[in-house]
């Protein structure tokens, strides 16, 4: 278990934005008749998602949101000396999708920025490599944008995943301060599970083909897809979660010595409804401490995390409050931290 910890870092502001194009989980039967739709939404607790339309990427998630985070803070963009783009559906192959967002968003030649390729914990890691980072004390402000359009990677019509999925953006302006105090991260992972949640096809392993763009029935309960598409073990992903992530939540609870009590909310990645119930009660934790924003978007994969807090947190940050992050997923890979927001400038989920 890779522990960390850093020392008067902090986010100063978050914001979202998310497609306009609403997509209403329980009238999604093109594929499936409604009965089963119904029993499936019930269940994983997804009532709506946003998809982006043809031509809008994650990038331009990020944009919108970052640049209504400038605005709100009136950020001088000449101090973004760091600008690091979290996704898993970037614009291109090459180049970087941070690079081109260094340029979209005006900012100076100056800018370090590079790409981070990671799936449901990705939030986290992000968030402890921009730490680790401006701790050393090179950088004023740097800028964590973190994209998915996951929609356009499943298939509809595989029960499994159909349901699941949606698109958002969001971006931190992350500075030192002494006001933050400490932070803690621990990070982890289980390439052993690689094949649990994965797209087979399209990579450099196994190149893009006719073959693999062919849609096939890949069970006995007729699910279809093709080789470019993701799949998902969602027992065996379950059980996963049951392993690791309370063992992983604790120990991070008593290396930053709190406690439930001292914890002001917990925000967990937005996989399913029953997963994150399950966990909050194994772990004892309130419910009003475990903010969801599942029912209205899904699950928007390393997106998640910061969403919940974007769209569920706007008014309740005042002052010091200690938040306790988990994402956990796809690799198999997962990250537990704590951290804490001192005023955090939280602005309107914007919509594209």
């Amino acid at each position: 278990m890779a522990t960390l910890s850093f020392k008067k870092i902090g986010i100063l502001g978050m914001a979202a934005a998310v497609p306009k194009n609403t997509i209403d989980n329980y009238t999604y039967t093109e594929f499936f008749p409604a009965a089963d739709v119904k029993g499936i939404v019930d269940k994983v607790g997804i009532k709506e998602r946003r998809f982006a339309p043809e031509g809008m990427c994650a990038s331009d998630l990020c944009f919108a949101a970052a640049e209504q985070l400038i605005h709100d803070l009136k950020i001088n963009k000449e101090e973004i000396d760091l600008l690091v783009f979290v996704s898993q559906t970037p614009d291109y192959r090459m180049p970087a999708t941070s690079i081109t967002l260094q340029h979209r968003l005006g900012l100076g030649k100056h800018t370090a920025a590079f790409d981070i390729s990671l799936g449901c914990s990705a939030f986290i890691y992000g968030l402890s490599i921009v730490y680790g980072l401006m701790q050393s004390g090179g950088f004023r402000k740097a800028l964590l944008l973190d994209g998915e359009t996951r929609s356009k990677i499943y298939s509809p019509k595989d029960r499994k995943t159909a349901f699941l999925f949606g698109d958002g953006g969001v971006a931190a302006i992350i500075e030192q301060n002494e006001k933050f105090g400490e932070s803690f991260f621990s990070l982890n992972s289980d390439g052993s599970l690689a094949d649990l949640i994965k797209i087979d096809a399209g990579g450099y392993r196994n190149p893009s083909s006719a073959e693999s763009l062919n849609e096939k029935v890949v069970d006995e309960h007729g699910n279809v897809r093709n080789d470019e598409q993701g799949y998902m073990n969602g027992a065996d992903v379950f059980n996963f979660v049951l392993k690791e992530i309370p063992k992983n939540f604790k120990s991070v609870l008593q290396q930053s010595n709190n406690t439930n009590e001292s914890i002001d909310f917990n925000i967990f990645h937005q996989a399913n409804d029953y997963m994150n119930n399950y966990l909050a009660k194994k772990l004892k934790l309130e419910t009003a401490k475990v903010p969801s924003c599942i029912a209205q978007f899904g699950n928007t994969s390393s997106v998640s995390i910061p969403l919940t807090i974007v769209s569920q947190l706007q008014n309740k940050l005042e002052g010091t409050k200690k938040l306790m992050l988990c994402g956990f997923g796809v690799g198999m890979s997962w990250a537990t931290a704590q951290i804490t927001l001192v005023d955090c400038k939280i602005s309107n989920v914007v919509e594209i």
